[in-house]
Formats: structure tokens, C-alpha cells, sequence
């Protein structure tokens, strides 16, 4: 009787679930990038161009992180700034020590750009990386 009474509750649902798209090709591309050693993992990404993407940034470091993504005027810009965490742009992510940080960006036009920790010596030390938006 049990055995039944689910049964008909999972028919039930069926024509609710039809409308649901897990990871269909419509939503969020899911990026995770790993920082840990003051280095990205990967350090170069491929993404098409208009699609979102959500970038899942793991700081498995026990020191704070960035992950500014721009062109090389961007990353001028940062090397002598003055903001000393970021938050208010979703390509400009402050990511404290040992935690994880999401933000969901769509690049409109093919380009490649770079993907740079600011902090000082972060940048000298290797923290960089690419990511190619493709058409």
C-alpha cells in the first residue's frame, strides 16, 4: 500500500519536474578554480562568449586572495590602487583565507584577458592567469 501511495505521489510530480533543466545548456556554465599555493588552478580557461558563468574561486590558502579579471589597462589600474577588498563588481572578487567565494560573470564579445591576485608580491610570485572567451 505504501509502495503505491509513492508511486502515485512520483506521477504526480512528473509533469512538475518536466520544467525543471539541471545544468542544461541554457544555464550557468560552473568554473571552479582552486588558489592555493598563491597560484591559480587552472590558470588558463576557455569560456564562450555570452554565456553566464559562475566561477566557484576556493582560497585553500591561509592568506586572502583577488580574482580581478580584465585587459591589460584593468590590471594597470589595480597595480596602483587603492581598494583594499573587492566586492561591488563580479569580476573584481576579494576571497578571504581558507574560504570560497562565487560570482557569476558573461563576457559579451570573444577577447582574452587576464585574471590577476593584486595583492602585494601575489602577481610577481605567479598569481595569473587566462581566460579566453571564444565566439
Amino acid at each position: 500500500m505504501r509502495l503505491r501511495r509513492l508511486a502515485v505521489l512520483l506521477l504526480a510530480l512528473v509533469p512538475a519536474l518536466a520544467g525543471c533543466r539541471v545544468g542544461s545548456a541554457a544555464g550557468p556554465l560552473r568554473i571552479d578554480i582552486v588558489l592555493h599555493y598563491s597560484h591559480y588552478q587552472p590558470s588558463t580557461i576557455s569560456i564562450p562568449a555570452g554565456r553566464p558563468v559562475t566561477f566557484v574561486l576556493r582560497n585553500a590558502d591561509p592568506i586572502d586572495h583577488e580574482w580581478i579579471v580584465g585587459d591589460a589597462a584593468l590590471h594597470e589600474r589595480h597595480r596602483t590602487g587603492t581598494e583594499a577588498h573587492h566586492d561591488a563588481r563580479p569580476t573584481e572578487v576579494s576571497i578571504d583565507a581558507l574560504s570560497n567565494r562565487e560570482t557569476t560573470v558573461s563576457f559579451a564579445n570573444p577577447a582574452t584577458l587576464t585574471f590577476v591576485c593584486h595583492l602585494p608580491g601575489h602577481e610577481a610570485y605567479g598569481m595569473v592567469g587566462t581566460l579566453t572567451v571564444t565566439p
